[in-house]
């Protein structure tokens, strides 16, 4: 095994490109790109302050560098290096900027999650959705990129928005039957959104695209809940995570549980195999 030397980077951002072909590390407000083989930088930008975030569009033709503590955004392309785009937020501040699945898109959500602007970089067109909810994944973009779901708080009470991602205008628009909706994600085949209640309590539900509920699953009460949500890669089954140390396994069909699988602190199975490393250093007739 080959080591390279040691490069300096800030917040570890470092990140390589989807393509592999690039890798990406900030120095607090330079942005640095290396050749992924030789590690040979090939471009380098200056931000206007230090970076916070950092990410690749899908395709990786751009980056971007995202300043919350001045609410700016500059995106940078790699065929085109003179080319740079700037995104200042202003008074109303930054918390965090992510792209769309297209790479031409930039979502921006503004401090106490007022709103998101949606920025598009070939028209320069602005798009805003309102009431964006803070929370532990409250937006998600399907498998295809064609359609955004996105968690939203009116009124005390928990909806979720449809957009479709070529213009961003709200497909639907529904009420959920959560108390504090925590996150939502979809399938991979983008046909159903699961929606999730908070830690306080265990309550999965799954919604069609047209925001009609199939179905609600409950494993227990009066106990903390729901940790993390994985649907398998077919969408024929889901897996939930929940603070009882134990991962449910749902079905597409009946969304009843098919498995359970336990993961406790102490094994105690006898015909458990468990092995152990041990460090042997060479002797001198090796």
């Amino acid at each position: 095994m080959n080591f390279s030397e040691v490069f300096k980077q800030s917040n570890q951002l470092c990140k390589v490109s989807p393509d592999g072909k690039y890798l990406a590390t900030c120095v607090q407000y330079r942005l640095v790109i290396r050749d992924i083989n030789t590690l040979q930088i090939l471009n380098l930008y200056t931000c206007l302050d230090q970076i916070s975030h950092m990410e690749w569009s899908s395709d990786s033709l751009f980056i971007l560098c995202a300043m919350y503590k001045r609410g700016l955004v500059q995106v940078w392309s790699l065929e085109q290096p003179d080319w740079h785009c700037k995104i200042d937020e202003g008074s109303i501040g930054l918390v965090s900027s992510r792209w769309s699945p297209d790479g031409r898109h930039i979502l921006n959500t503004t401090e106490f999650h007022l709103r998101i602007t949606v920025w598009s970089l070939c028209t320069k067109a602005v798009s805003y959705i309102k009431y964006p909810k803070a929370c532990q994944k409250g937006l998600d973009f399907s498998r295809d990129g064609c359609y955004m779901a996105l968690a939203e708080r009116r009124d005390c009470k928990d909806y979720v928005s449809i957009f479709v991602c070529d213009d961003w205008h709200l497909l639907r628009h529904f009420e959920t039957e959560t108390q504090d909706l925590s996150g939502l994600e979809w399938s991979p085949n983008g046909s159903v959104l699961a929606v999730w209640e908070s830690c306080l309590e265990y309550k999965i539900l799954l919604y069609s695209l047209d925001g009609r509920l199939l179905s609600t699953y409950s494993a227990y009460e009066w106990s903390l809940g729901v940790k993390s949500v994985s649907w398998s890669p077919s969408s024929q089954f889901l897996a939930i995570g929940s603070f009882d140390e134990k991962v449910r396994i749902l079905n597409h069909i009946t969304w009843k549980k098919v498995a359970q699988f336990e993961h406790p602190a102490v094994i105690d199975n006898t015909k458990a195999t468990v092995y152990k490393e041990i460090e042997k250093r060479p002797t001198g007739d090796q």
